[in-house]
């Protein structure tokens, strides 16, 4: 595993977290905490990755393309969240779009999802990508406080075709 895909931070000075690429084994784990952390925030309605089958199946989908990337937070051998990016279908050519970006609840409020999103951010850069899209909901407040930080602007409507109309939130940032 190449070492510039694996970070490790310290949360609370009394836990690692490393962020790592997705595995196999790491489909169910992180398709439950999508799930749960939608649920949570009344956020799991039709048109959302909560019903979206790919959900179920992160690693085969973000394995088909050598411009997608999707890692997962793990403490003390359990995952804890995860954040990728995808060439979405219909985005420019350099523009890719901030995915499933999802965290268990007792670790939010500790800065991982900004570790997270820096982290996409840098792969971003790296793969050669100028902007990162994204899609979100009111719901999902605290995370959009957290985009509007990184430098996400609004956008009067969406762009590819991620599948999710259920999203009404459209961010894009310039890398």
């Amino acid at each position: 595993m190449p070492l510039k895909n694996l970070e490790r931070t310290t949360i609370n000075c009394m836990s690692t977290i490393v962020i790592r690429p997705i595995a196999p084994e790491d489909n169910i784990a992180i398709a439950n905490i999508i799930r749960t952390a939608l649920t949570e925030f009344g956020a799991n309605k039709p048109g959302t990755v909560y019903f979206d089958d790919t959900t179920d199946h992160l690693f085969e989908l973000f394995n088909t393309s050598s411009l997608s990337a999707y890692f997962v937070a793990v403490q003390d051998n359990t995952i804890v969240g995860g954040a990728g990016i995808y060439p979405t279908d219909g985005l420019p050519s350099d523009t890719c779009e901030l995915v499933k970006m999802y965290l268990s609840k007792n670790v939010r409020g500790l800065g991982l999802g900004r570790k997270m999103i820096d982290h996409c951010l840098s792969v971003a850069n790296e793969k050669g990508f100028k902007q990162v899209y994204l899609e979100t909901m009111p719901e999902l407040n605290k995370a959009v406080k957290v985009y509007e930080k990184f430098g996400f602007s609004y956008l009067n409507g969406p762009m590819g075709n991620s599948g999710h109309n259920g999203c009404d939130l459209w961010m894009l940032k310039q890398l």
